[in-house]
């Protein structure tokens, strides 16, 4: 007697797996649905952690090493829960001439954080990117989506300051 394909069950009860569940459905739940169930998972839950990966590589039938190179190859998909405010800085040549080892410096001494690491506090992510597209105001970083360029290291300082002492009052 045939065995039809194995589907794991969610990681949990949240009902937001459903909207996964969803995507990949539309999709024909086939290998060919991967980035796109993975974006569905970063925007559902706001990363994608090790279960989610388990799940979907299940799901769609694909190795969980290919799921996990593609969830760790693109920049838009985050392993692991981002703080709530972000700070992205550009590590282009442009910027990183200008000044970029001052800026990362400053959010190491400062917040205790490197690239691709959250403060304990859960309040502030640091990411870097390869080009922003702002080379004309090198070194350049984007807080909450502000473009700051022609940046000090006071300046980040001041502003990211001003991120994590506004959510402390």
């Amino acid at each position: 007697m045939p065995i039809g394909p194995f589907k794991p069950a969610p990681p949990s009860d949240d009902k937001r797996w459903k909207i996964v569940a969803g995507t990949m459905r539309r999709h024909g739940e086939t290998p060919n649905a991967l980035i796109e169930t993975l974006h569905t998972v970063q925007e559902t839950f706001g990363f994608i952690d090790k279960d989610a990966l388990r799940f979907v590589a299940g799901s769609l039938r694909v190795p969980l090493s290919k799921a996990y190179g593609v969830a760790t190859f693109y920049h838009h998909f985050q392993m692991k829960p981002k703080g709530e405010h972000t700070c992205v800085i550009c590590t282009g040549t442009a910027c990183y001439i200008k000044g970029v080892p001052e800026l990362l410096a400053v959010m190491r001494d400062e917040f205790g954080i490197s690239p691709g690491e959250t403060t304990a506090d859960n309040r502030v992510s640091l990411l870097t990117a390869r080009c922003v597209g702002a080379c004309g105001l090198a070194p350049v970083a984007v807080v909450d989506g502000d473009v700051m360029g022609k940046l000090t290291a006071s300046q980040l300082r001041e502003r990211v300051g001003r991120c994590v002492r506004d959510d402390a009052a």
